[in-house]
């Protein structure tokens, strides 16, 4: 058993995914917040839906292929997700994604309320993914550690 093999099993993959998601969309919320007064920016995000979506399908795929303990996790390009070598995501952002607010006379669509709640939202889904990521590690690291 190599150790691709141990972190390729279980929710490793999944968690693995929906943290790197989380915090490249950090940086688009971020970029609004700070924008949130310079006139004709648009917000940019990318739809939390979408990933959910094509993660799940991806966990469908792999527990069909695989029986779900395994393998990789390959999730669907889309719009806005590429993958790339080793499953490293990247995110594309759009400006129809984000919270739409109200188009201002100063032609920007700041939505003050729905940014805090998305940067809490996606904040708590980082904290969480990776409180199991190293929760998971953890176990395989003390399974290592008897072993030896």
């Amino acid at each position: 058993m190599s150790i691709l093999d141990v972190t390729n099993a279980g929710a490793i993959p999944a968690l693995q995914s929906l943290a790197s998601f989380a915090a490249q969309r950090h940086t688009f919320i971020a970029g609004t917040i700070a924008n949130i007064s310079t006139p004709g920016y648009l917000q940019q995000d990318v739809s939390v839906r979408d990933f959910q979506r094509t993660l799940a399908e991806a966990v469908d795929a792999r527990r069909q292929t695989t029986g779900g303990s395994h393998g990789e996790l390959r999730l669907a390009e889309s719009r806005e997700l590429r993958t790339g070598p080793g499953g490293r995501l990247t995110l594309v952002p759009s400006t129809e994604s984000g919270s739409g607010g109200l188009l201002l006379n100063d032609r920007n669509n700041r939505d003050v309320e729905g940014l805090m709640q998305s940067r809490v939202e996606n904040a708590t889904t980082f904290r969480v993914a990776n409180d199991l990521l190293r929760s998971r590690f953890e176990l395989i690291r003390s399974a290592i550690a008897e072993r030896v």
